[in-house]
């Protein structure tokens, strides 16, 4: 359905590689619909941005844009966006997760406001686990944290976590990827054994296995997050229609789990965006109701 171009070396290379991918389409047959011109939405490989992405990018294509999704780097997401090498983002998580980056690049961007409200991080364990409290773990799952990608802000509040609360001196965080911490979760699960994972909602995991959050009485993983839009600075008036929709985006943390649950469940991430896309004409109609 969509192009999709990976880019983790920096931003150069993301807009040399873009200009390339913009090249090779002169064969496209003509669909009958209108013909918006060419979108690039920049995304974390999370599983709640792979989600939101395609399923934004779904209907930005359906209205007549040619889409590209671009997996990057987080940090390097929110600079291609930054300095307009990618269009617009719909994975930024605020105020903590994103913090850093949202200090260092949200003033050369549009800040298009929330498109999910409810989200959360923090260290989640399974339900079985005889541990309700960050500041009640001694040697569980061999002192060791399942972590994901390093940069994460995730990563940096757990190892501010690591230094903030003493019975976790010892302790270590080990860096992996989103999808090798749900495997090693999903493991120890069926197993039944003690593990201690690097946590965020939504996510389809929640929706799948018994599990709860370790309560964080120093607030080093804050509260409540929200996930935002944001866009690079001229958007608006060079591509109208794409900044309409973009800021209109909205929707709930069941919707997203739906969309995350189909992929985990063996659905690419191109069909469940198709199929949530069908199933949920309402609400789509009211992210392109201004579009003419």
């Amino acid at each position: 359905m969509f192009k999709k171009s990976k880019y983790i070396l920096g931003t150069a290379a993301l807009g040399a590689a873009l200009l390339l991918s913009a090249c090779g389409d002169d064969n496209k047959e003509s669909s009958g619909k209108k013909d918006l011109g060419d979108i690039n939405l920049a995304y974390v490989e999370w599983d709640s941005e792979v989600a939101s992405t395609h399923v934004i990018g779904k209907v930005l294509e359906d209205i007549g844009y040619d889409v590209t999704l671009t997996p990057l780097d987080n940090a390097i997401m929110w600079e291609a966006v930054a300095k307009g090498e990618a269009d617009a983002m719909v994975s930024g998580w605020l105020p903590r997760t994103h913090g850093a980056q949202f200090d260092e690049y949200g003033a050369a961007m549009e800040h298009l406001g929330e498109n999910l409200n409810g989200a959360k991080i923090g260290l989640v364990v399974p339900a079985y686990m005889d541990v309700s409290s960050i500041a009640d773990l001694s040697d569980e799952a061999s002192s060791t944290i399942t972590g994901i990608e390093p940069g994460a802000g995730i990563m940096s509040a757990t190892e501010t976590a690591l230094k903030t609360y003493p019975n976790l001196a010892k302790w270590e965080l080990l860096p992996s990827s989103s999808g090798a911490m749900t495997v090693a979760l999903s493991q120890a699960i069926a197993n039944e054994e003690e593990i201690v994972v690097t946590g965020w909602s939504p996510h389809w995991k929640f929706a799948t296995y018994d599990l709860k959050y370790l309560d964080d009485p120093e607030g080093v993983f804050g509260g409540e997050e929200s996930i935002n839009t944001f866009a690079r600075k001229d958007l608006k008036e060079e591509k109208p229609e794409a900044h309409k929709v973009l800021d209109a985006f909205y929707w709930t943390t069941e919707d997203m789990e739906q969309v995350m649950l189909d992929i985990n469940e063996g659905a690419s991430p191109d069909e469940a965006a198709e199929k949530w896309v069908e199933d949920n004409q309402d609400k789509v109609k009211e992210w392109t109701k201004d579009i003419k």
